[in-house]
């Protein structure tokens, strides 16, 4: 069911403004980097969760077609799934069912994807070399942060669970309880948050289409990466850079930062 979890959804319950006060809810999951101002020439990364960081692709599969027996929609193939998925998620049902779901379909809809999500997710690890990444830019003196749209009450702990919290300048996850929606609105929020890491020394790395119009939202770089929600053929429409690996995705983020003045 469109996988919501992150891309759309929050691929997990619900996704994809609050109090203040304790470390979860300030979205801050770490202290990487100290302060949090990068030096000059340094990369900011914003990392996207689903997808991209967390390897989930395949539990996405199962429990959209586990929602799918449940709705009556047929099942869908991983293919399939890469090249008809995309923000917002309704459009993504319009896309199976030939019509938007209503209001009421759609609340329908996002529940019981993520209910099935939750039971798939289980066990569920990084992507392949994602951890070493996250230490070596840390090594090299570049920041980095995570956004998503998947709720941020699950999303922390989650990222907590991995050992990876502490990478990261900040950790974001959707608060208000919408999903379906874009990220463009999420990032401008936390970019706004992170002390002294400028738009443009910022590139984001996601599996969708959208993460680049959260980036292009915000004045920020994009790469995005294939072991995810699309195509590679569909996220090429993005304009830009696509790549296989998260190793990949890295360089070319250094590359378009280290062209800007």
């Amino acid at each position: 069911m469109g996988s919501g979890i992150e891309n759309g959804h929050t691929r997990g319950p619900a996704t994809h403004g609050a109090a203040h006060g304790t470390t979860q809810e300030q979205g801050q999951a770490g202290t990487a980097g100290g302060s949090g101002r990068p030096t000059v020439g340094t990369t900011h990364i914003v990392w996207d969760w689903n997808g991209t960081l967390l390897h989930d692709i395949h539990a996405v599969i199962a429990a959209t077609n586990a929602s799918f027996a449940e709705l009556g929609l047929p099942s869908i193939t991983l293919d399939r799934y890469r090249e008809l998925y995309c923000v917002p998620v309704p459009r993504f049902y319009e896309r199976l069912m030939g019509r938007l779901p209503t209001d009421e379909e759609w609340a329908a809809m996002d529940g019981v994807f993520h209910r099935h999500y939750w039971q798939h997710a289980e066990g569920v690890g990084l992507t392949e070399g994602a951890a070493e990444l996250l230490v070596a830019r840390l090594a090299a003196g570049h920041t980095q942060s995570l956004c998503s749209l998947a709720p941020h009450d699950r999303l922390v702990p989650l990222v907590r669970s991995h050992g990876i919290d502490g990478h990261f300048l900040r950790v974001d996850g959707v608060r208000d309880g919408r999903s379906g929606g874009s990220k463009a609105g999420q990032m401008a929020r936390h970019l706004a948050a992170l002390d002294g890491v400028e738009a443009a020394r910022t590139v984001v790395v996601g599996d969708a289409v959208d993460d680049a119009l959260a980036a292009r939202h915000v004045g920020a770089g994009a790469v995005l990466y294939t072991g995810g929600s699309h195509s590679r053929a569909s996220l090429a429409e993005a304009g830009v850079p696509v790549v296989d690996s998260l190793a990949e995705a890295v360089e070319a983020a250094d590359r378009i930062a280290s062209s800007l003045p």
